[in-house]
């Protein structure tokens, strides 16, 4: 529904110029982004609110590893290949391996420069009646851990757990999340699999269930939680400034949420070590480490009240 309605309003209503053809050829020839930080700082300060969409690059600048990069493997494993549900069925032992070794990880990791940033934004603009929400591709929880409140996980938390008999969520940091994991997980190509019998994998305690737990996150081809995305989809249409930070937005419907914004009129920065994309539909883009661009562009601007 949600992919139907972004293609409805941002590209639909395009074609009756044309073919799909014409359509792409307009949108090549859209003004390039700008790069003026003193220019996005002043639209920045009278933005009452704000959308900040993060993805993996975020985490990297927090040590951790892009997965859903294509040259993202673990062991000889592409991660496109655990993070599925067939994969968890074939081999539930294998994929809980790797979602310990990456809860290992993030347990250990601590919040960048950009997550403590954007945290620091959220705060200081709640004082003065507007908003910051925070809307993340990752499920590391580190932005949850710098201090930031109004977070939309989209891909859920490795560090909430889903049982497969009754359905119950629950939050989880235990390290390990079970005992059979502890020492497992080691990433090098070598490693031979634990091979764990599935019955001393993590298990639901939830009123004496005992199922098999899983990851509470989305796997590849499985459809976002339809409640996180209504609530995404409003603070979408609310928001008067959007940030694209550490993300290359190639996931749907994660890639529509930008057009989906820019197509209101509403301005759009982009913060990313990569360079600008010719499809990318930002008004303002900012090419470096976030870590480095992210706390400039959300400092306190000298007309906010002290």
């Amino acid at each position: 529904m949600l992919i139907r309605e972004l293609v409805r309003r941002f590209l639909i209503r395009q074609v009756d110029c044309g073919n799909r053809v014409t359509v792409l050829r307009a949108l090549s020839v859209k003004p390039q982004p700008k790069s003026d930080l003193a220019e996005f700082r002043e639209v920045f300060s009278k933005a009452k609110h704000i959308a900040i969409i993060t993805g993996a690059g975020v985490s990297a600048e927090s040590g951790l590893p892009t997965f859903r990069a294509a040259s993202g493997h673990w062991r000889k494993w592409k991660t496109q290949d655990l993070a599925t549900p067939q994969a968890f069925s074939r081999n539930s032992s294998l994929v809980w391996e790797f979602y310990h070794y990456w809860r290992e990880l993030a347990l250990k990791a601590k919040p960048s420069a950009v997550h403590l940033a954007i945290a620091e934004c959220e705060a200081r603009l709640r004082q003065q009646g507007r908003a910051v929400v925070v809307i993340t591709q990752n499920t590391d929880e580190l932005h949850r851990r710098a201090g930031s409140k109004h977070i939309l996980e989209v891909h859920g938390s490795v560090f909430r757990t889903r049982c497969l008999s009754c359905g119950d969520v629950d939050v989880n940091h235990n390290s390990p999340i079970c005992a059979a994991l502890e020492g497992k997980g080691d990433s090098d190509p070598n490693c031979p699999d634990a091979d764990i019998p599935v019955g001393n994998l993590p298990r639901c305690d939830e009123g004496g269930c005992d199922g098999l737990l899983r990851p509470d996150v989305i796997w590849f081809g499985e459809t976002l939680d339809s409640h996180v995305l209504t609530k995404v989809e409003k603070e979408l249409d609310a928001c008067d400034l959007c940030l694209l930070v550490g993300t290359a937005s190639v996931v749907f419907p994660a890639a529509m949420f930008a057009p989906q914004v820019a197509s209101r009129g509403v301005p759009v920065a982009e913060f990313n070590i990569r360079p600008c994309s010719s499809t990318s539909p930002s008004t303002f883009y900012f090419q470096g480490p976030c870590a480095e661009t992210i706390p400039l562009a959300l400092a306190p601007h000298q007309s906010e009240p002290m």
